[in-house]
């Protein structure tokens, strides 16, 4: 799907960020911006700020920021499309249809079309659910402790006996045979012909983050096999990307999800107030579903079962997560199976208690360990923590590995000198690490300076955007060429198209972006502070500074990649190199308004 920078820019210039934000966030103006708590992570005092002149907002605690696309985006867990969708509308702007390519426009219409069902098919379930024929699912939910208020919330409904109800009811709505069993709804057979794949069965929508209905899962009334039953794959459902519940989380104040096993451990969580609380789709945890949490949190409580099986699968959940920058910790159920058992017989403040107590997920893997070694027998204890010592050379980072060993060796009474001494023997002997480390310091530092110019750069393009005495000073020493990597050169460059044309406009820029990663990438390029700086002397002071770093590197870039024999280049850096003493001498001047 495409559309102009035109008309991009037509719906983002008719929805002011500041309206449409507060629409979401309580906003009170301080200065020339607004401020307010960051909706994206959890914190007390205010520091999440929008700006009307820049039509950005940016948080100064999590790093969140970006133009109204991207704040709903994040907000709202929107594609980029999703969100110039949903502004157009609000803003009464008109999108061309015709910018849709032919197998676009199909694939978009055979998408809304299940979405249509989906949404019919869990009306018609819920509906049943209330109806005679779904008094005995009706009596099941409210053994289980439900409330009408949280049956109607979760959409609960019944699939009833006769198989092909649902597949009548759709067809007397107009959509075909093949849409409905796209939808995954029913199955075709030549002897049976088509009937509903789930029948006699208490129903669980499953949304997206969207609210949704993409899938259904049911637990079968009686004695049926199997006793839970999901939709099959779809093109809007993928179980290995979706978490129920997540519809009703993702808006949690909570600043981590409880991620459970089963849609009743869910339901029951949110009725007692734990409103962080998901789960997978009757699949193992998948690096999928640990990429769409860190979207929402950076801290997993696991609340799997207390059973062998639950706490193998909490085992192979941990590494997963810590994958993608996850810390997870482990919820205990003893004595009872899961949470929704937990909740029923002790109740919501000792399972508070619980997530106060978890443990570490890395600890709560020796804590399982143990088990297999005799830690009152010495051979048994130097074995396990020989197996110890393995496990802790898979930590990258050497400081956080440091940490790991002193809490081992303080939680299992070793010497931390001893326990670490052991690491790095066992990291050669493994071959996860070499005796000789010198190659990997320069590797280390180069990474550090590396960095270091990143944050360099971005600090001149704040200052460049913020203040065009500035952009005039300096604009002819720097150019778009001198920013390293593919996104820093394009800001710079369309940065420097605005000059030219006389009107900047940050939040148009990030027009010509439609990832929500690299929104928040060039978001922080344009409110990176120096606050130790306080005087406008220091500030001009290290503005010259970061100008000769940012282009000496180009320089030296410049001069790795040179052909020798490339006699035009070669002057063009002499020239550069003169231009670079002529910094030196310049004066730049800072406005303190």
């Amino acid at each position: 799907m495409y559309y102009s920078d035109e008309v991009i820019e037509e719906v983002r210039s008719k929805n002011d960020i500041v309206d449409v934000i507060s629409g979401y966030v309580k906003l009170q103006k301080k200065g020339r911006d607004y401020f307010g708590l960051c909706p994206f992570h959890n914190e007390k005092s205010p520091s999440f700020s929008v700006s009307r002149l820049k039509q950005m907002y940016y948080c100064f605690g999590c790093g969140a920021g970006g133009n109204v696309f991207t704040f709903l985006m994040e907000y709202e867990n929107y594609s980029f499309f999703e969100a110039l969708k949903f502004l157009a509308d609000r803003a009464g702007v008109e999108l061309p249809q015709q910018e849709y390519s032919k197998e676009a426009r199909e694939r978009a219409d055979t998408k809304a079309i299940l979405l249509e069902i989906n949404k019919a098919a869990a009306r018609y379930y819920y509906a049943q659910l209330k109806s005679e024929r779904g008094s005995q699912a009706l009596a099941y939910l409210k053994n289980r402790e439900l409330s009408g208020d949280t049956i109607k919330a979760f959409g609960l409904g019944y699939s009833n006996k006769y198989s092909d109800d649902l597949y009548q009811y759709l067809r007397g709505k107009g959509y075909s045979a093949d849409m409905i069993s796209k939808a995954g709804l029913i199955s075709v057979d030549e002897r049976q012909g088509a009937y509903d794949k789930f029948w006699n069965r208490v129903m669980f929508p499953i949304m997206d983050a969207n609210s949704r209905v993409i899938g259904f899962g049911g637990r079968v009334m009686g004695d049926g096999k199997p006793k839970y039953l999901n939709s099959p794959e779809t093109m809007i459902f993928d179980k290995s990307r979706n978490l129920y519940g997540l519809h009703r989380a993702r808006s949690s104040k909570r600043p981590y999800f409880l991620l459970c096993e089963g849609y009743m451990d869910v339901i029951s969580l949110h009725q007692a107030g734990f409103t962080n609380a998901v789960a997978s789709l009757g699949t193992a945890l998948t690096p999928g579903h640990a990429s769409l949490i860190k979207r929402y949190v950076r801290e997993v409580y696991l609340t799997y079962d207390s059973d062998e099986a639950g706490t193998k699968a909490a085992l192979r959940a941990v590494p997963i997560l810590k994958d993608v920058g996850i810390t997870a910790k482990v919820i205990r159920m003893d004595p009872y199976k899961d949470p929704d058992e937990f909740i029923k017989n002790l109740g919501a403040d000792a399972f508070e208690e619980r997530i106060q107590k978890a443990r570490n997920g890395f600890m709560f893997s020796l804590e399982v360990l143990e088990r297999s070694y005799d830690l009152n027998a010495p051979e048994g204890k130097t074995d396990f923590m020989r197996e110890a010592a393995r496990r802790l050379t898979e930590f990258d980072e050497e400081i956080e590995r440091n940490n790991y060993i002193e809490a081992v060796a303080s939680a299992y009474h070793v010497g931390y000198e001893d326990l670490r001494k052991l690491v790095s023997r066992v990291a050669v002997q493994t071959g996860q690490a070499q005796p000789a480390k010198r190659p990997k310091t320069a590797d280390v530092h180069a990474k550090e300076k590396e960095d270091g110019m990143q944050k360099s750069q971005k600090i001149l393009l704040t200052w460049l955007i913020e203040d065009e005495e500035v952009f005039r000073q300096i604009g002819q020493y720097i150019t778009p060429a001198d920013f390293s990597g593919d996104l820093y050169r394009t800001v710079a460059a369309l940065l420097y198209e605005q000059y030219a044309e006389g009107q900047v406009n940050p939040a148009k820029i990030m027009n010509h972006f439609t990832d929500e990663e690299e929104h928040r990438e060039v978001a922080s390029l344009f409110h990176t502070k120096i606050r130790e700086l306080t005087t406008q002397g220091e500030q001009e002071k290290a503005l010259k500074e970061t100008l000769i770093r940012v282009k000496n590197h180009s320089i030296d870039e410049a001069v790795k990649s040179l052909d020798p024999m490339d006699m035009k280049g070669l002057q063009l850096l002499m020239n550069a190199k003169r231009e670079l003493k002529d910094l030196q001498k310049l004066h730049i001047s800072i406005n303190k308004g």
